[in-house]
């Protein structure tokens, strides 16, 4: 079973970045996925979760209405849009289905 992000990069102040998760050996219509992310010095923080049950993704509120959260299930991936972009999300973002991690994908924010 593996997760696989990409998708991070550099980018400045208000600019977007997609990130995309791959499972391999889970299905993602079956579990709930979640992103979540660490800055250099922090605790991992939640950011959002697609249940197995819903389309309705749960959003952390300090990315509500500028992150969103899509699941492919034809593909088994799941995506986060992120918009409007800020120095403070900068961080290692990573997928999560039960207790498989990915590795994890860089995001910079430059103001």
């Amino acid at each position: 079973v593996q997760l696989v992000e990409s998708g991070g990069g550099l980018v400045q102040l208000g600019e977007s970045l997609k990130l995309s998760c791959k499972g391999f050996g889970i299905r993602f219509s079956e579990s709930a996925v979640k992103w979540f992310r660490q800055a250099p010095g922090k605790g991992r923080e939640w950011v959002s979760s697609i249940f197995r049950n819903s389309r309705i993704p749960d959003h952390a509120p300090s990315v509500r209405g500028r992150f969103t959260m899509v699941r492919d299930t034809a593909n088994n991936m799941v995506y986060l849009q992120m918009n409007r972009l800020k120095p403070e999300d900068t961080a290692t973002y990573y997928c999560n289905a039960g207790d498989v991690w990915g590795q994890g994908t860089q995001v910079t924010v430059s103001s």
